[in-house]
């Protein structure tokens, strides 16, 4: 067992940031502040069902999605509580249509953070797990409010990401880019405690989670690949499908037992987006994540970490997991891979 393992959150940032001699302490600063929105998170998820807030709020985000009580209040914790750091020069919610920036009466700091406050809130009120997934950049522009332009950098510039599971225990997960660190909040104390230190995704795993709903709207090569995995091999049993429907509950099973979660193109109709998940919030920091811990994430034809954002509110296409799988994927779509003939089952209708 790694005598690490017990060891304060608090604690384990501040023996990180000794390791960099020329450290400010501001991003270790930064990510204290996120421990308490995702405390203050974490306590209202425990309670929903007690205190009313479960349900819809009756508007909708930019995403044309249905804002639940618990998407409002996680996104008015994690605004509320991250503009007045000090360390920040903006932000980017996936509930909120626009940059958002730090109020003049505050100070400005050299970080932008990008968030998806409360992922998974379609489950909500199942009590299914959900989370709160975070990426960190460094300013680019000159000023000190910040620019969108700081926004929009590919996922490979980030300087740390990660996420908080709100479950059976409370979770954080998140990397610098050297080494993936498991934390669980005990609450006896309201502390996070590290459950396991430098994470590694397995190099291939036997389970696949994905929406199988969709088949109908994927291009061949996605269900000719979904296929084979369901198909028994020579080589291997077929796999059993996992999927809860939460991003940040499949990816960390995935993260943790290996496999692949994906959620291909939608080729339904000319003009919808490609994608369902947001580069800025989702695929991202999660890709980011999986890289250091061994993995692979991708939209299907490249790297994810190296698509350059567009606009704030991109979706893409995301196979993320095991290297094996992965690469399977990206093969099948390329039309470099088949599936053996026996056992394939027909074509979606299109």
């Amino acid at each position: 067992m790694d005598e690490a393992v017990g060891t304060t959150l608090s604690r384990f940032i501040a023996d990180e940031q000794m390791k960099h001699p020329g450290a400010t302490g501001e991003f270790s600063n930064l990510l204290v502040e996120l421990i308490t929105c995702a405390r203050l998170i974490s306590r209202e998820v425990n309670k929903a069902g007690l205190v009313e807030i479960l349900g819809l709020t009756g508007h909708r985000n930019v995403q044309g999605e249905e804002v639940m009580k618990l998407d409002r209040f996680a996104n008015e914790t994690m605004i509320r509580t991250m503009s007045h750091t000090g360390y920040l020069c903006m932000m980017a919610s996936e509930e909120n249509a626009d940059p958002i920036p730090i109020p003049a009466e505050y100070p400005k700091g050299k970080y932008v953070l990008c968030f998806d406050p409360l992922d998974g809130s379609s489950n909500i009120d199942a009590n299914a797990p959900i989370g709160t997934i975070f990426s960190v950049l460094q300013r680019r522009s000159a000023g000190d409010d910040g620019d969108p332009e700081d926004l929009l950098q590919p996922g490979r510039d980030q300087v740390g990401a990660g996420y908080f599971l709100y479950g059976s225990s409370t979770l954080m997960v998140y990397t610098t880019g050297s080494g993936v660190h498991i934390f669980t909040l005990d609450p006896s104390v309201g502390m996070f405690l590290l459950s396991r230190a430098d994470v590694r995704i397995p190099e291939s795993g036997k389970y696949y989670s994905v929406n199988e709903g969709n088949t109908a709207y994927w291009e061949p090569g996605v269900w000719k690949y979904v296929d084979y995995l369901k198909s028994a091999t020579g080589e291997r049993p077929p796999y059993s499908t996992r999927y809860i429907g939460s991003l940040v509950a499949d990816f960390h099973r995935t993260l943790c037992y290996g496999g692949i979660f994906a959620y291909p193109e939608d080729h339904r109709s000319p003009g919808k987006p490609k994608g369902k998940l947001r580069l800025l919030y989702e695929a991202s920091p999660l890709a980011l994540i999986c890289e250091v811990a061994g993995g692979r994430a991708s939209t299907g034809r490249g790297r994810i970490l190296d698509v350059v954002p567009e606009e704030i509110h991109q979706r893409v296409p995301l196979f993320i997991g095991s290297k094996r799988e992965v690469e399977w994927a990206e093969k099948f779509i390329a039309g470099e891979m088949q599936p053996p003939t026996a056992g394939l089952s027909a074509p979606p209708p299109p």
